[in-house]
């Protein structure tokens, strides 16, 4: 796959999915972790509603990763992956590699 981009964008592609698929193994031991609590006593409960929180934080967190994910993918299937969503330039590779879901250059993320 020829590319105008240093890193070609299959590699990208497959740090995208592998990403996705480390989040989602993530939110499914979220899941399972938020699932097996059943404490009786007052203090663990409390305890158990902190954690909670926490984890259900980190959940959103990784669902709002995978949707960046998942839209970024469907630029690399259009063939627009790469270049800012609003104003049309290319990427920087430093901000690919730092974010590589990333549908803005530098410029229109601010």
């Amino acid at each position: 796959m020829t590319t105008v981009f240093e890193r070609p964008v299959a590699e990208r592609k497959a740090q995208l999915e592998a990403r996705m698929a480390e989040l989602r193994a993530r939110m499914a031991e979220i899941d399972t972790e938020l699932d097996s609590h059943n404490a009786q006593d007052w203090e663990e409960l409390a305890v158990e509603r902190e954690g909670d929180e926490v984890l259900e934080g980190m959940g959103l967190s990784a669902q709002s990763e995978i949707r960046a994910i998942e839209a970024a993918l469907e630029r690399v299937e259009a063939g627009d992956y790469g270049y800012c969503t609003k104003c049309g330039t290319k990427i920087a590779e430093d901000r690919l590699d730092v974010v590589p879901y990333t549908p803005f250059c530098r410029s229109c993320a601010h």
